[in-house]
């Protein structure tokens, strides 16, 4: 489902419930899920706080980029939903937007009236590919590196207990699974 008119055309007797690709913000499901709450009203959902909040801090950096900058770089894949996300904000902000997975696939015509360009990279694209986007703008013009404040992230996932106990204690109970399976 990618609208809230979509929502219009769905028919359940049976109980429903939805899930969200984890790449998308909550700003980019926000509509869609109230319709859906709105048309089913025992409808079943993960909380917000289970979308994905690295995706949901670099669209709103980007929304804030984008009022500061002439063109716009997202260092990520082309089949990453997410990279692909960044470079369709800035592009509905009205600058200039391109995905490029390394400094190779930049065009210097790209820059000819821009004073400043932003950088920003999806979710899993490594730091060494954001470099060498760097280096390539450097072998067309002076460049002046800035980096802008953000959203602190400080959450941490629990590794599950099973996960953290010593190997041993792990070992114990698979033999102890094994053998009572044995009986």
């Amino acid at each position: 489902m990618q609208s809230e008119a979509e929502v219009a055309t769905l028919a359940s007797d049976a109980p429903v419930a939805y899930v969200t690709q984890t790449t998308l913000s909550v700003d980019d499901t926000r509509g869609i899920i109230d319709a859906l709450h709105r048309r089913f009203t025992d409808i079943v959902g993960p909380d917000t706080r289970d979308i994905c909040y690295a995706t949901q801090n670099r669209q709103a950096a980007m929304r804030e980029l984008s009022t500061q900058v002439d063109v716009l770089l997202v260092v990520g894949a082309t089949n990453s939903s997410n990279s692909n996300r960044l470079r369709e904000i800035g592009a509905e902000s009205g600058v200039a937007s391109y995905l490029v997975a390394d400094g190779s696939e930049i065009k210097a015509e790209w820059f000819a009236h821009a004073q400043t360009v932003g950088i920003t990279a999806g979710a899993s694209a490594p730091e060494e590919m954001v470099e060498h986007v760097i280096d390539a703008l450097r072998a067309i013009g002076p460049v002046e590196v800035t980096t802008m404040s953000g959203r602190e992230e400080k959450v941490e996932f629990k590794l599950p207990a099973k996960l953290t106990q010593p190997l041993a204690a792990i070992e114990a109970t698979t033999a102890t699974a094994t053998a009572v399976r044995e009986e």
